[in-house]
């Protein structure tokens, strides 16, 4: 079913993202965070006819938005992780792909959805996953975690330093039969700790909660260690190049290590790329993406 309202979401760093990708016309692409397109509307571009572009991505919404986006033969979209790129290749017959892309950020277009909620600030029922067919919503994992995995989460994930206070208030909030179905509900259980969304105290305690209760329900970390540890040195053929754009410590130190201690990499970027102060002001979300470039040269 098409969507009925044309994405929002700006892509981060695409000059950046082209220049460190180095495509050429005959390359094979794979976008593993395909989202609306963004990115990979600008890469097929600079493909030719003999071109080709996977795009990857876990939400069925960002992939109508990339298909309505994308209408090229050349494009394949599939809805899966990125994690699974190996196998979707094989079902392709494709041997391999000559660069990869990894945009771990969350869309705006995700942000804003009010049915989902992804965003404190847009509100709506405590969903949080990628695809609402698979996994347990936020506010399930919010009723059936103990205080101390809820600590854990929200320590490990959001690197919150009153994980414990605000695993208690939530507690609390279940044993006193208060919903913990939406948005505002947790928000109620990050004011009573962290003061309200509208002090800078409250708001940057929301937002590290909300990280880590999504990257709890989407086990978005292990993803990006599976792709980065077993999935990329299989798929990417001799000479290929990733770009991985993050946009947390988190996930930045997964792809540091990864790309620093694995035999094979050849760091394009000796330190992290960021946005340009003119893209931040335009595009306030790319101020913490750090963007890292690697070839792959195995040995033989």
């Amino acid at each position: 079913m098409p969507v009925s309202t044309p994405p929002v979401h700006i892509p981060v760093m695409p000059r950046e993202v082209l220049h460190w990708l180095q495509t050429a016309p005959q390359h094979t692409v794979l976008d593993g965070t395909v989202g609306a397109g963004g990115h990979s509307l600008q890469i097929l571009q600079r493909l030719g006819p003999e071109g080709r572009l996977i795009g990857i991505d876990r939400d069925p919404l960002m992939l109508r938005h990339a298909a309505a986006r994308l209408d090229d033969p050349r494009v394949t979209l599939v809805n899966s992780s990125y994690a699974d790129a190996q196998q979707i290749l094989q079902e392709l017959q494709l041997p391999g792909v000559d660069r990869v892309l990894l945009d771990l950020g969350l869309s705006s277009d995700q942000l804003a959805d009010g049915e989902r909620g992804f965003g404190f600030d847009a509100g709506g029922p405590l969903d949080m996953r990628f695809n609402p067919a698979t996994g347990r919503p936020a506010a399930e994992l919010l009723q059936e975690s103990s205080a101390e995995e809820l600590e854990r989460i929200f320590r490990t994930w959001g690197e919150e330093a009153a994980a414990s206070k605000i695993a208690a208030a939530v507690l609390y909030r279940r044993r006193t039969g208060r919903s913990l179905e939406t948005a505002a509900d947790l928000l109620d259980c990050v004011a009573d700790v962290c003061g309200p969304l509208r002090s800078d105290s409250g708001r940057s305690a929301a937002a590290r909660i909300f990280q880590a209760m999504r990257i709890a329900v989407n086990q978005e970390l292990q993803h990006v260690e599976s792709m980065l540890t077993n999935v990329l040195p299989r798929i990417l053929l001799p000479g290929g190049i990733v770009v991985i754009i993050s946009f947390h410590s988190l996930e930045d130190r997964i792809v540091k290590h990864a790309l620093k201690g694995t035999h094979g990499w050849q760091l394009l970027t000796k330190t992290p790329v960021e946005a340009m102060p003119a893209e931040i002001r335009i595009n306030p979300r790319s101020r913490p993406a750090k963007l890292r470039a690697a070839r792959w040269q195995p040995a033989l």
